[in-house]
């Protein structure tokens, strides 16, 4: 089911051509994205559309959770087209368009894929130059004929509007719903899930496992707040994913690691007694074979996590996954900004590592 090489998605990660030029003949018909179902979404009930929280989550869970939640990370769109070529418009929710070591590209941008067979293939990015409104073509010169493409938007910022732009006389509709009746794979944990520091909106490791896996996933990251409070266990309890995948380890030290995994898992497993839970260690800095303090940091929360793993398999748990930090990053010290927070290369890494075992939790679950 693992369908994407570690070279193609090199290549594609490098590979954002120079901006295509808009058609000069201004025969372009806009559709807002509405019209189409919005995927990635764990609740329908929240108080903007593109936000991953539920409107009552709002005073409940710690401010900086919810102003997170107002980012469209993993949130996407697909639709079929016979256009040979594609404009996109969306408007943002914040000025911020970039950070100092993550790309405009991936903080705001869009990301176009193209079904290619049983595979997606990167095809164009949405630039984001404007604090607001931004527009531009994603790709130009296309063959015509009917094709599929999945649109993600935005990892650590929100949109309040997306539009695509066609030639007057392409076709347009919805994608067919290829993943009816498949319950998502639930992703929960900090800024590393939720996408930093992607160059694409695409390359996130959660969106990667989804294309490989051809699943429909939910991206549930919060940069920096991962830290697995109750009133947010709560909410992941009412969701009813095919697998949940657990990697908050960055955000908090082994002490609070203690205090609040288990009672996670406790809420989890209360809602969803046999749902696969896939728990990933802390991630191996890359810079930690020279600062003891990083290594003794990850070491500490990865025995904590360990010691859950082992505990709910002693109990007789069979549907409980592990990840260990030796599949993540490599040992390179090539594949992050900081030491933390990966490439694209880094993305592709931690997705190679998690995919297989996620793969296994949907074939457990299936059972």
């Amino acid at each position: 089911m693992m369908r994407f090489s570690l070279a193609a998605l090199l290549w594609v990660s490098c590979a954002v051509a120079q901006q295509p030029a808009a058609p000069q003949d201004g025969t372009i018909k806009w559709y807002n994205l509405t019209t189409l179902p919005v995927e990635g979404k764990g609740w329908q009930d929240t108080k903007q559309l593109y936000d991953r929280l539920p409107a009552k989550a709002e005073g409940v869970v710690r401010p900086p959770v919810w102003n997170l939640a107002q980012d469209s990370a993993g949130l996407r769109y697909r639709f079929i087209t016979d256009a040979d070529s594609i404009r996109a418009r969306w408007k943002l929710r914040s000025s911020r368009l970039a950070m100092p070591h993550m790309a405009a590209t991936g903080v705001s941008g869009l990301d176009l894929y193209v079904r290619d067979g049983n595979n997606w293939h990167w095809l164009g990015v949405g630039r984001p130059e404007k604090p607001d409104i931004n527009e531009g073509t994603l790709v130009s010169g296309l063959k015509r004929g009917s094709r599929e493409y999945i649109l993600y938007l935005p990892l650590y910022n929100g949109v309040e509007s997306v539009e695509i732009g066609l030639p007057s006389d392409a076709a347009f509709g919805p994608a067919p719903d290829r993943y009816k009746g498949l319950k998502p794979v639930v992703f929960y944990g900090t800024s590393i899930l939720q996408g930093g520091c992607a160059a694409r909106t695409g390359m996130a490791y959660p969106s990667i496992i989804g294309r490989m896996l051809d699943w429909p996933t939910i991206n549930l990251g919060f940069s920096g707040n991962g830290k697995m409070e109750p009133e947010v266990a709560k909410l992941l309890a009412e969701l009813d994913p095919a697998v949940y995948v657990l990697d908050s380890l960055p955000n908090v030290d082994a002490a609070e690691a203690a205090e609040r995994l288990t009672p996670l898992i406790r809420i989890l497993r209360a809602a969803h007694p046999a749902t696969p839970i896939v728990l990933v260690e802390n991630v191996t800095y890359t810079n930690s074979r020279y600062v003891a303090s990083r290594d003794a940091r990850a070491t500490g929360v990865n025995a904590v996590l360990r010691k859950q793993y082992d505990t709910m398999t002693a109990s007789g748990d069979r549907h409980v996954f592990y990840v260990p930090t030796s599949d993540l990053l490599g040992m390179d010290g090539e594949d992050t900004v900081d030491g933390t927070h990966p490439t694209d290369l880094g993305f592709v890494r931690m997705a190679k590592g998690i995919a297989p075992v996620v793969q296994k939790a949907l074939q457990k679950a299936a059972k």
